[in-house]
């Protein structure tokens, strides 16, 4: 079997108390059942705090959120359970976040979350779509037809090789991905064969990006901050020096899950959005854009409700994000 991760996965560290933000505000950590029956036995203090504050609802364990904040998060912005008992004492959730892997039977892709700042870092700094490849013992079927996945990834590679060459501006980029998905879906669905589209003509008039922020106003808003942005005047899409390696992120995170549902279109559109409202909040591109993968890639309702948008929400479609992409 073989594994496949970009060349900063393994330079990832956590920074604990010096990160700029914490995995341990604003959302709820799900805790596996192993872990949770531990949490729950535990004798002392701490065992007595774990179960004041473990919920156990439709089966699912999460630990409960106080003011805003993990109860097991520390003043010196540190964990208790680690501090405590060590990193293996950490809930999967914990121990692997910001860790990501997508198992595809035969395959593995592994790679790390942009909401966590030092993660984010990382990436945004990444210029290469190579990714290392090692072999792992395994060999297991997919459940997927080959051909189609062959399909996918020989697309995602020829998009790759061009965003590593490229000299084109972050909006043609951008563009032609969304004429690229496109032609890819039109084929993945019985038409003719795509071929990476010539550099798009764009358009020259400015559209306000207001209608997208009216949009994401409906999602599930988990920070104050995210709402705030959202409720300013947006500014024109500025498309940021990282744009690039936004693009790179974004797809080697989503474009094979197409494999799941035959959605190639939704998963670039998707991809465009994201790169559209990071490049449009007031604040500066690294933070939007971990502040976007927190609030829409960590929740999975906001995620498909952008998937399923693309096609229902006449903001989230393909001609009016093109009108987005001005020069």
């Amino acid at each position: 079997m073989q594994v496949f991760y970009p060349a900063y996965y393994k330079d990832f560290h956590c920074i604990a108390a010096d990160c700029p933000d914490s995995c341990c505000k604003e959302w709820t950590v799900d805790i596996d059942p192993e872990t949770a029956g531990y949490y729950l036995s535990l004798p002392g203090s701490l065992g007595d705090t774990l179960r004041s504050v473990i919920t156990h609802e439709d089966g699912a364990f999460a630990m409960t959120i106080q003011n805003g904040r993990c109860p097991m998060w520390q003043q010196d912005g540190l964990c208790r359970i680690q501090a405590e008992l060590g990193h293996d004492a950490l809930c999967e959730t914990c121990r692997e976040f910001p860790r990501l892997r997508h198992d595809y039977g035969d395959f593995i892709e592994l790679g790390l979350e942009l909401s966590c700042p030092e993660a984010a870092r990382l990436i945004l700094e990444c210029d290469t779509s190579d990714l290392i490849c090692i072999s792992q013992v395994g060999n297991f079927q997919p459940e997927y037809d080959k051909q189609d996945m062959a399909f996918l990834r020989s697309a995602r590679e020829t998009f790759f090789s061009y965003l590593d060459t490229t000299e084109d501006t972050p909006a043609e980029i951008l563009a032609t991905l969304l004429n690229y998905g496109i032609a890819l879906q039109r084929q993945f669905d019985g038409g003719t064969p795509a071929q990476l589209p010539e550099k798009p003509v764009l358009p020259k008039a400015a559209v306000s990006p207001a209608p997208l922020f009216a949009y994401f106003e409906t999602l599930e808003i988990l920070t104050p901050q995210w709402k705030k942005l959202l409720k300013s005047p947006p500014k024109q899409a500025c498309f940021p020096a990282q744009t690039k390696a936004l693009v790179r992120y974004f797809l080697q995170r989503h474009w094979l899950q197409t494999i799941s549902d035959y959605d190639l279109l939704g998963r670039i559109c998707f991809c465009v959005i994201a790169c559209i409202m990071i490049g449009s909040v007031d604040i500066p591109a690294f933070r939007a854009a971990q502040l976007f993968s927190k609030e829409i890639e960590n929740n999975t309702e906001n995620l498909y409700a952008l998937l399923d948008g693309v096609y229902n929400q006449s903001t989230l479609s393909p001609e009016q994000l093109f009108g987005l992409l001005y020069q």
